[in-house]
């Protein structure tokens, strides 16, 4: 398959996920028991692709395009800063740290956050497929571990947010079409602009999303259940080490 196809297909996948919230369009999903049970440890494992795809894949990739130079690590910062900036923003964090108490003007903004979100995600994975086509599956992958937690997340806001869950799922699936925008954006521009430095700002990226969005989100929660806490964290071994064993088979 050729850089254009995998940037289709990942981007045609990508939706798809953004349309698992009706997995709990079933049962009632506001408090539920069981949408917790399963979060801490699909967050943990997120938490540990994410960072160990960041240290392990994308910043030694970077390395070797820019070198050891200022360049690379000022790019890596620029990635970790535009997050962090869009998460002010937007209060994305706050909203999924506290779904019910975000009202309709939050859900809007996750909406609109998420747009955004799945734009830089795009033109980064499709920056990624242009440059190396291993490295721009392993970089999706770790899109996709991030994307389903949050989508999940994402939908449990809109619907304390006041939106019936038809329009919750349709709200998720429009705002997840940015990411192929942004990766045939990406394609587009790879003969005329060197497309390398959103390999390093996707490491900063993906680095902040998992040490400050998603780490939090899974520590200092269940005191009491130490058998819990010791689950989430082999959950969160466990994607340190996938990530690890793929850098070593590369």
């Amino acid at each position: 398959m050729t850089a254009f196809s995998w940037i289709i297909v990942s981007g045609m996948v990508m939706a798809a996920l953004s349309l698992e919230g009706g997995v709990f369009s079933l049962g009632r999903i506001e408090g539920g028991r069981a949408m917790k049970r399963l979060m801490r440890p699909l967050v943990a494992l997120a938490a540990g692709t994410m960072i160990g795809g960041s240290l392990l894949h994308m910043m030694p990739e970077g390395l070797e395009e820019f070198g050891r130079g200022p360049g690379f690590f000022l790019w890596v910062a620029a990635g970790f800063t535009l997050f962090f900036a869009l998460e002010q923003l937007i209060h994305w964090h706050h909203c999924n740290r506290a779904a019910a108490e975000c009202k309709n003007p939050a859900g809007y903004l996750v909406i609109a956050g998420d747009c955004f979100h799945h734009l830089l995600a795009g033109l980064a994975v499709g920056g990624a497929f242009v440059v190396d086509i291993r490295l721009g599956i392993t970089i999706w992958l770790l899109a996709v571990a991030h994307e389903v937690p949050k989508e999940l997340g994402d939908f449990a806001v809109l619907v304390h947010s006041g939106f019936k869950r038809r329009q919750a799922l349709m709200l998720n699936f429009f705002s997840s079409l940015p990411f192929l925008a942004g990766g045939l954006l990406a394609w587009s521009g790879s003969g005329r602009v060197n497309l390398s430095f959103l390999i390093p700002m996707a490491a900063g990226q993906f680095l902040y999303v998992g040490a400050s969005d998603l780490i939090p989100e899974i520590s200092g929660h269940g005191h009491d259940r130490p058998l819990a806490n010791l689950a989430v964290f082999l959950f969160f071994v466990t994607g340190m080490a996938f990530m690890a064993i793929l850098a070593a088979v590369r």
